[in-house]
C-alpha cells in the first residue's frame, strides 16, 4: 500500500494537477497549513483526506506530522506544485511490489519548468531527492531545505518527477523572502559566524557556479533570470544572517550597560 502526503497552503492553482497525477495511490493525505482559497474544497471533491495542521515555520516537523498520518507501507512526498509523470508511476509501482527488493527508500529526479520551459541545467539541472520510502524506515530533519533521514538502502529512480514553481516573479521573490527568513532563523539559532564579505562574495559566486560552470546560460532567459534569483537567495540568507548577529551583539551591549 502507497499513501501519498502532499503540504499545502493556498495551492488552489496547483493543486488539482498535482492530485490528479497520484491518483493511482492507495491513500491520498493533504496536510493544510490553514489554506484560505480554494485548496481544501478541491482537495476533498477529489478524494483526498485533508487535515488542517500549522507549518510553524519547521517543514520538517510538518512532513513528519504527515508521514504519521499515513497507513502505508510506502509514503510518497510530494509538493503541490508537483507532477508524477506516468513513466515514474509506473517505475514506483515496480520498485514497490519487488518481493526481492533491499531497498528502503528511493531518490527521484525533479524537473524544473519555469515560463514554459524546463531547465536541463545550473542550479536545477541534477536534483535528486529521496521522496519515497518505508514508513518506519526514518524521519525528516531540518527546518528547511528539509532531508528525509532514511536508514538502510537506497536508489535512484530513472524517471523524474516535475515542477512547476515561480511562474511569475512576484511570487518567485515573495517565496525566496520567506525561504530565507527560515534559512537565516535557522543558522542564527546554530550560531552559524557571516563575515560581512561573505554577503557579497558567496551570491556573486554562486552566479558564476550555476551560470557559467554549470551551464545555467544554456537555458536562456529562464537560466539567467533563474541564476539571478538564487544567488539573491545567498544574498538575502546572508544578510538576514548578518542583521540577527547584529542585533544580537547589540542586544547583548546594552545588557551589560
Amino acid at each position: 500500500m502507497i499513501s501519498v502526503v502532499i503540504l499545502a497552503k493556498n495551492e488552489e492553482a496547483d493543486i488539482k494537477r498535482c492530485l490528479e497525477s497520484v491518483a493511482w495511490c492507495d491513500e491520498i493525505i493533504v496536510i493544510n497549513d490553514h489554506s484560505t482559497d480554494k485548496t481544501v474544497a478541491i482537495a476533498e471533491k477529489m478524494g483526498a483526506k485533508v487535515v488542517t495542521h500549522s507549518l510553524g515555520n519547521d517543514f520538517a516537523a510538518q512532513r513528519n506530522f504527515g508521514l504519521a498520518q499515513a497507513s502505508g507501507d510506502w509514503v510518497l512526498f510530494i509538493d503541490a506544485d508537483e507532477k508524477v509523470t506516468s513513466a515514474l508511476w509506473y517505475e514506483i509501482m515496480e520498485e514497490t511490489n519487488n518481493p526481492s527488493s533491499q531497498y528502503n527508500g528511493f531518490f527521484i529526479k525533479r524537473i524544473d519548468t519555469m515560463w514554459g520551459k524546463e531547465l536541463k541545467h545550473g542550479e536545477t539541472g541534477n536534483i535528486n531527492l529521496l521522496r519515497l520510502a518505508k514508513k518506519d524506515a526514518g524521519e525528516w530533519e531540518g527546518q528547511v531545505h528539509e532531508r528525509w533521514k532514511v536508514k538502510g538502502k537506497t536508489l535512484l529512480l530513472k524517471k523524474a518527477i516535475m515542477h512547476y514553481p515561480h511562474q511569475t516573479v512576484a511570487s518567485f521573490l515573495k517565496e525566496i523572502n520567506y525561504y530565507t527568513d527560515l534559512r537565516a532563523q535557522e543558522l542564527h539559532k546554530k550560531k552559524v559566524p557571516v563575515a560581512p564579505w561573505q554577503i557579497v562574495v558567496y551570491p556573486a559566486g554562486k552566479f558564476v557556479v550555476n551560470y557559467f560552470f554549470k551551464l545555467g546560460f544554456l537555458d536562456g532567459l529562464q537560466g539567467l533570470v533563474f541564476a539571478l534569483m538564487m544567488s539573491f537567495h545567498s544574498f538575502l540568507v546572508r544578510g538576514k544572517l548578518w542583521a540577527l548577529e547584529s542585533k544580537n551583539i547589540s542586544t547583548e551591549k546594552g545588557n551589560h550597560l
